[in-house]
């Protein structure tokens, strides 16, 4: 081993100290690595807390800062940034997935990427011992001009853009969401990831592919349908149609009626919502929603004449339902309850429950082929008459301090209501009991730290108009919103999933998207809810 290699063994040794390299799927990083050259990449990386990881090749490594809010073209930003371990030179072309559960598990893009060169210094380590590196860089998104500076005796550092002619004001990292290798955003790597490490492959190999399935501890790949938005042509088809019609989409003909109706009535300024738009939201939303209701039986919330009128529940499939649709016999159901559930597994599916008044989808939490072993954990905060959002964000951040704590893959989602959940995939080892078992620990264990703002009682009245931390719906059968359903409410509003930082987040609200704004979210943020899709993780004990 020459001293070169020697250099980078002793400087990844914080990196592979801090790894169980018989756990992650991260690169070990090889000694005998070259790297002479004066690379860089910035990789958007959304492990618990979203963050940009600000790479520059130097002396055969990576040396790295954690930049929060991530780097930036406006010079007056101040951007905090986070001296963290080298990494090996193998990490720099990844783009992919680390296991849930695993340090730093989550989604990774290759955000941008290019060359560097220190400034006003022969010697770029000094300068970083010193705390005070001026370099530039030449990057597809990032040029010009930066400077890293320390605060303090720490690791805290700050990262600014200097005045010149590559600096524009406001420029905001998260308006350029996709990756320069791929042309992917976060949220595509983490439904459909092409390539994930292997630290037991040699670098060549490290980075493998996953589209033929297969996958590392507690993350394992089911292969997943892809469903094609409605063309155009479809849309407008739908469009010109009259108070009813025949409408083909994805090569089903439906027969719709009432498409004039109101089923929503307006909110402030907005238009009611007709029949014809929740049939349209339905179709546009399917290729996103349909990944949380394909192969799982559904109870819908049925309002065929608008929600200003009482609406019911309703789960055994109809006889005039269209044969293609498809259709599940629950062989445990007991003599007296439904014994044929509709299944949703297409855009025309959801089109057609649309019409039949279904405004609300509540899919079960285990799949057909399992039903006995849920996939999701689910907390739900139930809002009582006294409990304000502020209550309930208060509520939603003590759970995320408690995932973080118990080291477990959540996201929260605001229900177009009142309240917020908490989703925690799970591996589908576990008993509705057992979930549910988990999940009242953990919700006693954080309603005991405030229990000013919960109530354990059964009862509404019984409350003090309280909130209660919900977790008896982990039974079968027994279901919460979908994700991206609409909720019977003025103006249609819908439950979104959030990334946890969405908590802060001061105009959020439980109904701020409806079906007329959430689809323009989704193009901006995509869906936080994706990353959670293919990741079955063990429950740790409370």
């Amino acid at each position: 081993m020459d001293d070169a290699q020697r250099r980078r063994r002793d400087s990844l040794a914080r990196y592979r100290g801090m790894r169980d390299f018989n756990r992650t799927a991260e690169p070990r990083g090889e000694d005998t690595a070259r790297g002479d050259g004066n690379r860089f990449v910035v990789q958007r990386h959304r492990a618990r807390r979203r963050h940009y990881d600000l790479r520059l090749e130097l002396d055969g490594v990576l040396v790295s800062w954690a930049v929060p809010k991530g780097p930036t073209l406006d010079p007056k930003a101040r951007r905090m940034a986070i001296h963290v371990e080298d990494h090996p030179l193998e990490y720099a072309d990844f783009e992919g997935t680390i296991p849930a559960g695993e340090y730093g598990g989550g989604d990774v893009i290759v955000w941008d990427r290019g060359t560097w060169e220190p400034v006003d210094t022969d010697d770029p380590v000094a300068a970083i011992a010193a705390g005070n590196l001026h370099f530039d860089l030449h990057g597809e998104k990032l040029a010009g001009r930066f400077v890293l500076v320390r605060r303090g005796e720490g690791e805290q550092w700050l990262l600014l853009h200097k005045h010149d002619d590559h600096a524009e004001p406001g420029w905001d990292p998260e308006t350029h969401p996709k990756s320069v290798k791929s042309g992917r955003t976060n949220e595509e790597v983490a439904a459909d990831p092409d390539a994930m490490w292997r630290s037991d492959l040699p670098p060549a190999r490290a980075e493998i592919d996953l589209r033929g399935g297969g996958g590392p501890h507690r993350t394992r790949r089911r292969k997943r349908p892809r469903w094609e938005l409605p063309t155009d042509d479809e849309l407008a088809a739908l469009d010109k149609l009259g108070k009813k019609g025949s409408w083909e989409l994805g090569g089903r003909k439906l027969a719709l009626t009432n498409l004039d109706k109101v089923l929503f009535p307006p909110r402030g300024d907005e238009p009611p919502v007709t029949k014809r738009d929740l049939i349209r939201y339905h179709a546009l939303i399917a290729p996103v929603m349909l990944p949380y209701l394909v192969n799982r039986p559904l109870n819908s919330h049925r309002f065929p004449d608008g929600v200003d009128k009482p609406g019911f529940w309703h789960k055994e499939v109809p006889d005039h339902a269209p044969a293609w649709l498809r259709r599940w016999r629950y062989p445990q159901a007991d003599p007296e309850d439904t014994q044929w559930y509709i299944v949703p597994d297409s855009v025309p599916a959801l089109a057609w429950l649309a019409n039949y008044g279904a405004l609300e989808l509540h899919a079960w939490t285990s799949r057909i082929d399992d039903v006995q072993h849920p996939t999701w954990a689910l907390f739900d905060i139930d809002p009582g008459p006294r409990t304000s959002f502020g209550d309930v964000l208060v509520l939603a951040r003590l759970h995320r301090t408690a995932m973080d704590h118990l080291g477990v893959e959540a996201r929260p989602k605001v229900t177009g209501q009142r309240g917020i959940q908490i989703w925690v995939p799970v591996e589908p080892r576990y008993t509705y009991a057992e979930t549910r078992a988990w999940t009242e620990k953990v919700s006693r264990a954080v309603g005991d730290t405030v229990p000013e703002l919960v109530s354990w009682a059964w009862t509404k009245q019984d409350r003090r108009g309280l909130a209660r931390l919900d977790y008896t719906q982990n039974v079968i059968n027994k279901t919460l919103v979908a994700p991206y359903s609409a909720r019977p409410r003025p103006g249609a509003p819908v439950s979104v999933p959030l990334e946890w930082d969405e908590l802060d987040d001061p105009d959020l609200a439980p109904d701020r998207w409806t079906i007329r704004t959430v689809l323009d979210r989704l193009a901006s943020r995509g869906d936080p809810f994706a990353a959670l899709l293919d990741v079955e993780q063990q429950l740790p004990p409370v």
